[in-house]
């Protein structure tokens, strides 16, 4: 069985080591004491090829982080009642990506009923930036502009518009100024060729760019454009050009929204938080543990270093994900801890049914873990049915703090039964064969103290497994 058992063992602690790794903080020293110098974590990155995955701290919610809430009630009188679920599902995915686009971390876009969507955008304080990035429709055209004598324009529409666009992203020219460089498609590529084909060298006309009827610029064409580029110079700074480039690529909202409420979060509460429910967990947790050393003594022990590593793996899986954590996922999380913890009572109190039933330590302990299950798996299960009842429930009604509740739960309990049963259980096993095979361990009074064992009871077990030589 120790063959069995060690390779499981290390990959165990191997796992807890890797799960330790990924949730060390950037700056430890603000959560451990200042008694060693403390390395920093420099966050996750990984590019193979095309594909990146980067994950710096873990992602806090509104309510510990602070920003901004908005919610968008979107206008659906003109759209046809088969099509607005279709407009709806626009609506949300033309919004994410233009808060994705713009740089706006761990931002979430959320559907609400029929024709709202809430948007939660963290670390962005300024509500009105926050509108205008989601709201405001950028509409690029372009147009032949000729001068006359007087040097009067006039302008001359030659079907080029954003919607001819492939890509737009933010450059600079040639004095090293913010500007906006746009790639045309085929259709625009081949309209831009004939107008600057037709236009360069002439003094009397220029090529004139309105965003949202607003002149941005009217270059002099010097010489054809071919491959179906431009750059757009005008008065931008970093944010503007970056700005613009976000909502020229992400294009017009599907429907018109409005905005019918939008709140402010303070940071300054969300740190407080943060630190209130550091501390809470950190206590709770080692309330528990001190429990279980204390009520059920080895097997407690054990207990403890398998809850350990169950805290690191949910909450490494938290940042890896990523999970949005709230005050309500918190609690989540710490309420899985104690949902943990039950199912070794209940696998501890199994085993001294065993022993007091005349079992050895290694048929108590298989015993305990076999018939625990059941009642494991059971539990486990409701709970879980019930987890993704409130997640549908919340997701109807639009409230996000219970989805966070429903989600670290849920995640938590799922890795309870993978500690419980497989963590714990392979220590238990381990420790067994190291230290507790012989048939008269339990003539130890060590033994019998770190089991609970009453002298009787390790008499008559002896007494049915150990017969000395000789007799």
């Amino acid at each position: 069985m120790r063959r069995a058992n060690l390779p499981l063992f290390f990959f165990t602690v191997g796992l807890a080591a890797l799960a330790l790794w990924v949730v060390w903080p950037q700056k430890p020293e603000n959560y451990l004491p200042p008694i060693l110098p403390w390395p920093g974590n420099p966050g996750i990155h990984i590019k193979v090829g095309p594909w990146e995955f980067h994950r710096q701290g873990f992602r806090l919610g509104l309510d510990l982080q602070g920003g901004t809430n908005l919610v968008y009630q979107a206008d659906l009188s003109q759209v046809d009642p088969q099509d607005r679920e279709a407009a709806m599902n626009a609506l949300v995915h033309t919004i994410e990506r233009r808060v994705n686009a713009f740089g706006v971390t761990e931002a979430m876009v959320q559907r609400l009923g029929n024709d709202r969507v809430a948007v939660q955008l963290p670390g962005v304080r300024d509500i009105e930036e926050a509108k205008r990035l989601i709201g405001q429709t950028a509409q690029l055209v372009f147009k032949e502009r000729t001068y006359d004598p007087a040097g009067n324009p006039t302008d001359k529409d030659i079907g080029l518009t954003g919607a001819d666009l492939r890509r737009a992203y933010p450059c600079t020219d040639e004095l090293g100024r913010p500007a906006v460089c746009l790639e045309f498609n085929e259709r625009g590529t081949k309209i831009w060729a004939e107008v600057t084909t037709r236009l360069a060298g002439r003094p009397d006309a220029a090529v004139a760019i309105f965003l949202d009827n607003e002149l941005l610029t009217a270059p002099v064409v010097r010489t054809p454009i071919l491959q179906g580029r431009t750059i757009i110079e005008g008065n931008f700074s970093l944010d503007s050009a970056r700005l613009l480039a976000t909502q020229l690529n992400s294009g017009a909202l599907p429907v018109p929204v409005k905005v019918i409420r939008q709140e402010d979060v303070g940071a300054t509460l969300g740190a407080d938080s943060v630190r209130k429910s550091l501390i809470a967990g950190t206590l709770g947790i080692l309330a528990v543990m001190v429990f279980m050393a204390g009520y059920y003594r080895f097997p407690g022990l054990v207990a403890d270093a398998a809850l350990v590593i169950y805290a690191l793996v949910v909450l490494a899986i938290f940042k890896l994900i990523p999970v949005t954590l709230t005050l309500a996922g918190i609690a989540g999380f710490i309420l899985s801890v104690g949902m943990a913890v039950d199912a070794n009572i209940l696998i501890f109190e199994r085993m001294r049914e065993e022993l007091r039933a005349g079992r050895t330590l290694g048929a108590a302990l298989e015993a305990g873990f076999n018939r625990a299950w059941t009642s494991i798996r059971d539990s486990n299960v409701s709970t879980l049915i019930t987890c993704g009842i409130l997640w549908v429930f919340a997701s109807s009604l639009g409230t996000p703090l219970l989805q966070g509740f429903a989600l670290t739960l849920a995640i938590g309990v799922v890795v309870s039964m993978f500690s419980a049963i497989t963590v714990t259980r392979n220590f238990m096993r381990l420790a067994h064969e190291l230290w507790f095979a012989r048939p008269d361990a339990l003539e130890s009074p060590l033994v019998r103290f770190l089991f609970d064992v009453a002298p009787e009871v390790a008499r008559r077990v002896t007494a049915q497994t150990w017969k000395p030589v000789g007799r």
